[in-house]
């Protein structure tokens, strides 16, 4: 049997509280197809650990985006990654990262690109504290003071206009204090002062408050360059693009959303392109080779 008919099948512990009868479709195709070692991991320590001991297995890690970026971080922190073609069965409620990648989202069809697909050379961002991106990354406004809902305005002044006997007053209002659902204060949305540096390169300086920023690998590039898109402000104001190897973001403390997970607050951060980091097993015609 050849290497790549033997398959380490890693199930995340939260696909298996979630849903057992995907977990087990996938593991009924893959077996049909392949030679597998099925692991059930009960935390993040034990899948690492059944990860470092594959051996000569090809990893298949049936989970959600979370359990492939855990994987992704596993093999990147052994620096491994690079010569470890991975493979994901998505199961679990947060899989638009696996589909953004090209994997399909049914139980099935992933199971059987699993077994018939091929590899693909795929880009990625590593920080400057090791974390990895595979997909997007945005940092979004920050969240400033909060706004008082109007529910407890009206809720005094349907009290007042209220006819009767005082105690009644009081009961009536009581009564519509416990119907009407209380609104959570609004946050206020403040724009972020941030510097962005693009291969050492100044693109907004602090002086010059941005909305959003994006950024993620660029897979129509072709050059293994990041893509940067920066949101001001100001009203009207025209979006900045650009491509760079190396992009930091410094200012006051911020957090950022890399893939599925939030990060921060940091006062700064250095992401670097790395152009086919990692491999992974996608369907043919979808960019896949052997």
């Amino acid at each position: 049997m050849a290497v790549s008919d033997q398959l380490l099948v890693v199930v995340d512990p939260a696909a298996r509280r979630g849903d057992g009868e995907s977990v087990r479709i996938a593991k009924d195709v893959l077996s049909a197809g392949a030679d597998i070692k099925l692991s059930l991991p009960d935390g993040p320590e034990e899948f690492a650990r059944a990860l470092s001991r594959r051996g000569a297995r090809r990893p298949v890690v049936v989970g959600d985006d979370r359990a492939l970026l855990r994987a992704v971080s596993v093999l990147h922190r052994e620096r491994e990654l690079g010569s470890c073609a991975l493979a994901l069965v998505p199961v679990g409620a947060v899989v638009s990262l696996a589909g953004l990648l090209g994997v399909p989202t049914g139980a099935v069809a992933a199971a059987r690109a699993v077994l018939d697909g091929g590899e693909q050379r795929l880009d990625l961002l590593v920080d400057d504290s090791d974390g990895v991106v595979l997909g997007d990354l945005h940092i979004p406004p920050r969240t400033g003071a909060t706004r008082e809902g109007p529910a407890g305005t009206a809720s005094q002044a349907s009290a007042q206009g209220s006819p009767g006997h005082p105690l009644l007053r009081t009961c009536q209002t009581l009564v519509r204090t416990l119907a009407r659902p209380v609104r959570a204060p609004a946050p206020v949305r403040a724009p972020a002062r941030l510097r962005v540096e693009a291969d050492g390169e100044l693109l907004v300086d602090l002086d010059q408050p941005v909305r959003a920023m994006s950024l993620s690998p660029d897979p129509d590039g072709g050059d293994g360059l990041a893509r940067i898109e920066v949101h001001p402000a100001a009203e009207g104001g025209t979006p900045l693009s650009a491509r760079a190897r190396t992009v930091t973001v410094s200012g006051p403390d911020f957090r950022y959303l890399a893939d599925t997970l939030t990060a921060g607050p940091v006062r700064t951060r250095t992401w670097t392109a790395r152009p086919g980091a990692w491999s992974l097993t996608l369907p043919r015609g979808e960019g896949a080779s052997a």
